[in-house]
């Protein structure tokens, strides 16, 4: 069949990737049984196994490699004899409508045959298989079967039980057609499992997809410094003792008494010894200058307040939006603690001096701020 053509890299990294989808099964269901997205297991396939995606084109494959067309299924074990759907034939009722059952069972074998055939000329396909992918109580099995045509010659035991439920087989096959939905199913048997794999899932994923992300994040957003290029760093948490985010100033200046302001109103603190240690870096109090942010953006910023303490944006809202909103992911008029700066692994910035009047601004890991003050106190 395929899998066992296919290197045992590509076999291991296939079984890990279902292992993990089927860790986050508590995303949809409360079962002990994984759960699968037909899509995901489609996706998943090709991308580990360097197969193309058919899945979105009208035809009898879902994926295919080596001149070999699979069609690839996502069910529920059962009892190891269930019934899946493999061809729906709503465009083509009018061909059956009012036969006799067999007379049915054979119109629509023929056009299920036509459709292996098409699908072969079309894509160049020398073979057509089904994979299967089944779930069971804390499992996951794969087994593959060829995709037959219907051997119409051989056609028997046609029994219409029920008004809308015909049943047939043909020898190598059993078979089911329902005619309310215009669909022929075939009954696959889970024999000569290839791969079977044992599913931890995971209680709380998303509590698991937020720690992942958070991680995730943590090792991709710290650019190497670009140390021949001039620069500071600016803490986000008070360097004036202790480990903290004031409250009402700085990152939380929207909860300062006072006024009424807006909940993206901050600004990022300026020591006053970065001041004194490097007089010339930023342009003087109220002077406009562009601010590049890491995504992109091109900000209006000025150094602010007494003693050029506060490095704001112009208009004061966008440089809260994105680093309180997009960045640190907080709900409007919710604090930002030194404990989420921990959760994401940051609480300073860099910030490089392009020009006069041009900025960048980036994230830096815990304890760099720190090592900067070291180094220049």
């Amino acid at each position: 069949m395929f899998l066992d053509l296919q290197s045992s890299e590509s076999i291991d990294l296939y079984h890990e990737m279902l292992a993990a989808m089927g860790a986050l099964s508590r995303l949809s269901t409360e079962s002990s049984v994984p759960y699968l997205g037909y899509r995901e297991v489609e996706n998943i396939f090709c991308m580990t196994f360097g197969a193309e995606n058919l899945s979105r084109s009208d035809c009898s494959a879902d994926a295919s490699k080596d001149k070999v067309g699979i069609g690839i299924k996502t069910f529920l074990n059962g009892n190891g004899r269930t019934l899946q759907k493999v061809a729906e034939f709503n465009k083509d009722n009018e061909l059956f409508r009012g036969k006799t059952p067999t007379e049915i069972v054979k119109t629509i074998s023929n056009l299920r045959n036509e459709r292996i055939r098409v699908t072969k000329r079309i894509h160049g396909l020398n073979n057509l298989i089904y994979h299967c992918v089944v779930r069971e109580e804390g499992k996951i099995k794969a087994f593959e079967c060829p995709m037959d045509e219907v051997d119409v010659k051989k056609i028997r035991n046609v029994n219409a039980g029920t008004k809308n439920i015909i049943t047939f087989e043909d020898g190598k096959n059993e078979y089911s057609i329902n005619l309310s939905k215009s669909t022929l199913y075939k009954r696959f048997i889970t024999e000569n499992v290839l791969l079977e794999i044992d599913v931890n899932i995971i209680e709380n994923p998303y509590d698991a997809i937020r720690k992942l992300i958070t991680e995730f994040a943590s090792e991709l957003k710290f650019a190497p410094i670009k140390k021949e290029k001039e620069h500071v760093f600016l803490p986000l948490f008070s360097d004036k003792g202790g480990r903290r985010v004031p409250e009402k100033s700085g990152l939380n200046q929207w909860n300062a008494k006072g006024r009424p302001r807006d909940p993206n109103e901050i600004y990022i603190p300026i020591p006053a010894w970065i001041h004194k240690r490097f007089p010339d870096f930023f342009p003087a109090r109220d002077h406009a200058f562009n601010l590049i942010l890491p995504n992109g953006e091109v900000l209006s910023a000025k150094v602010c307040q007494d003693g050029g303490k506060a490095l704001m944006s112009n208009p004061n809202l966008a440089l809260g939006k994105w680093l309180l909103r997009n960045v640190m992911n907080l709900e409007e008029k919710e604090l930002l603690t030194y404990d989420r700066l921990e959760e994401l692994g940051l609480d300073s910035v860099v910030i490089y001096k392009e020009n006069e009047d041009l900025y960048t601004i980036n994230f830096t890991e815990i304890g760099t701020y720190d090592n900067f003050y070291e180094e220049n106190k």
